[in-house]
């Protein structure tokens, strides 16, 4: 919200659409925008631009996105329950706390944001996306405690097949870290059945996710549509594991689910 306004409530807040702005200085990387005006946004997008400071309350303080972000990109208010979750529910010995699909940013800023991590590691494969997120995090103050990695996740922490998972990440992981991934859930289609089915998320299903994953740590919180199969989640889980499922919502309906996996203390 621009500064001259009175703070609003959270639902106020929500229906706000960004503000208009002076222009920006100077032109943006390629395929990045800080949209300002309802007639610049594409179509398929509007809708989640209308939205507003609901995904990013800091947007006229010149937020960057990618038009595919704003299908992805969490909630902030989700986001900062999130990433308190992953704070108080994790081991104390645990100090280091990995994105491996950080996206423009949103779960990984509010992850520094928690103050729990001596380091948070995001990792992105698209230029144009891990530049809106390194600016993003500027804007919150937290650039400064995040590591950027472009890239494959899985090629950066050596689970690529037949390989060893001995990069210097992930053996950090496995001394110290929690892994938190929001992986790419296909497009918008998995609204279209009431149960998800994880298995064909593209381009990760959730077997490929959590094989993997779990290859390097035994605190895994997955975030995955709300629809989710549970039964599939259930399949996943060790003999000696307790899992946790939690919905998060705002005003009332679920956003998402998360899944966490492994050694985690209760959810508070």
């Amino acid at each position: 919200m621009v500064k001259s306004r009175k703070r609003k409530s959270q639902a106020q807040v929500e229906d706000l659409q960004p503000s208009k702005r002076q222009e920006l200085s100077s032109p943006l990387p390629n395929g990045v925008h800080h949209y300002q005006n309802l007639e610049d946004v594409p179509w398929d997008i509007q809708k989640y631009w209308h939205q507003g400071y609901s995904i990013f309350s800091k947007y006229d303080d010149g937020i960057w996105m990618t038009d595919d972000a704003w299908f992805g990109v969490t909630h902030e208010s989700v986001a900062i329950k999130i990433a308190n979750h992953v704070a108080k529910a994790a081991p104390q010995d645990r100090a280091i706390v990995v994105d491996p699909f950080c996206g423009v940013g949103g779960n990984t800023i509010a992850l520094a944001l928690s103050g729990r991590w001596k380091r948070v590691y995001a990792i992105e494969r698209d230029p144009a996306t891990l530049a809106c997120a390194r600016h993003n995090a500027d804007i919150y103050g937290v650039g400064d405690k995040i590591t950027w990695f472009e890239g494959d996740c899985f090629e950066i922490l050596g689970l690529k097949q037949g390989k060893e998972n001995d990069t210097p990440l992930a053996t950090l992981i496995q001394r110290h870290g929690v892994i938190f991934a929001s992986p790419p859930w296909g497009g918008p289609t998995y609204t279209d059945s009431d149960v998800f089915d994880v298995e064909t998320m593209a381009p990760y299903s959730l077997t490929h996710l959590y094989d993997n994953f779990s290859r390097i740590s035994n605190y895994v919180a997955l975030y995955l549509p709300r629809s989710s199969d549970v039964r599939q989640i259930a399949k996943k889980v060790r003999n000696s594991d307790q899992t946790q499922v939690i919905h998060y919502c705002t005003r009332g309906a679920s956003r998402a689910l998360c899944v966490y996996y492994g050694h985690w203390g209760r959810i508070p």
